[in-house]
């Protein structure tokens, strides 16, 4: 096993995928396997975990919508503390470390302190939504681009997004953490001229055996979302894409349509 590029004192800040293990790169099962200390997200699910290997300290500092059991900053002394005194510490983050992982504050403290800090990308859960539906995020002539938006806010705090460019016809849009904004979402995008009609998918613990896939009409994005828990992560994909056939005019498997309801 290469070690030379996680020397004792350093950090990795190493993306867990969205949940199924078979979709970790080889080089994140490789770092998991060569830590001494590995602070997990709470999004990283038991069969991950269960490649830390016995000897390995596990710490659990995982944050979730309105259960968050340490804050920000704690995370990054923690980190930080391992690092100097001399362990190789693995950063556990569900998805891509780099995409609404909060990754910037874990390396600026890093840096500041000193501490060698490095990224393992990993599978973020639009690719793996779209992967399970078996769709493209994107599509010529329907999708030239692809948005990434969080619709995760703190308490009291109002969404605010540039509604007109997420609504441009040529747009693939992915949600993250946009299940109790879908009733603002879905208003806002068919103000700023998106058609009602335009498929979405919901993509709920993507990969994961209990994966649910629902698929439906945008006005009816808030009707959709209230029919999965409220505890389990789940994604919004919006766009004409999403409606793409393959050659035999099949939905792909797994997914289940719902009829246009405005439940608002």
């Amino acid at each position: 096993m290469r070690m030379d590029d996680f020397p004792a004192g350093s950090v990795w800040l190493v993306g867990a995928g969205p949940g199924d293990p078979d979709l970790l790169t080889r080089k994140a099962e490789r770092l998991i396997a060569a830590a001494d200390i590995v602070f997990h997200d709470a999004l990283v699910g038991p069969d991950i975990l269960a490649l830390i290997p016995d000897a390995t300290e596990r710490a659990s500092v995982g944050k979730r919508s309105g259960r968050h059991s340490k804050d920000q900053a704690t995370i990054d002394g923690l980190i930080v503390a391992a690092a100097r005194a001399g362990r190789r510490v693995v950063r556990l983050k569900g998805g891509d470390p780099s995409i609404f992982g909060r990754s910037t504050e874990e390396i600026d403290a890093c840096r500041a302190a000193g501490v060698p800090v490095r990224i393992c990308p990993g599978i973020t859960a639009a690719s793996a939504a779209a992967a399970s539906g078996t769709i493209s995020l994107t599509l010529r002539g329907l999708a030239r681009r692809l948005t990434l938006v969080t619709a995760h806010l703190r308490e009291g705090e109002a969404l605010s997004l540039d509604w007109s460019a997420l609504a441009a016809p040529d747009a693939m849009l992915a949600v993250y953490m946009g299940r109790a904004a879908a009733p603002v979402i879905a208003r806002q995008l068919v103000a700023a001229g998106m058609p009602p009609e335009t498929p979405v998918m919901i993509a709920v613990n993507v990969s994961l055996p209990n994966e649910r896939l629902l698929t439906g009409r945008l006005d009816a994005l808030s009707f959709l979302t209230r029919t999965i828990g409220d505890k389990d992560p789940a994604l919004l994909l919006i766009g004409d894409a999403i409606g793409a056939r393959r050659a035999d005019g099949a939905l792909a498997p797994e997914v289940s349509e719902v009829s246009a309801f405005n439940a608002d």
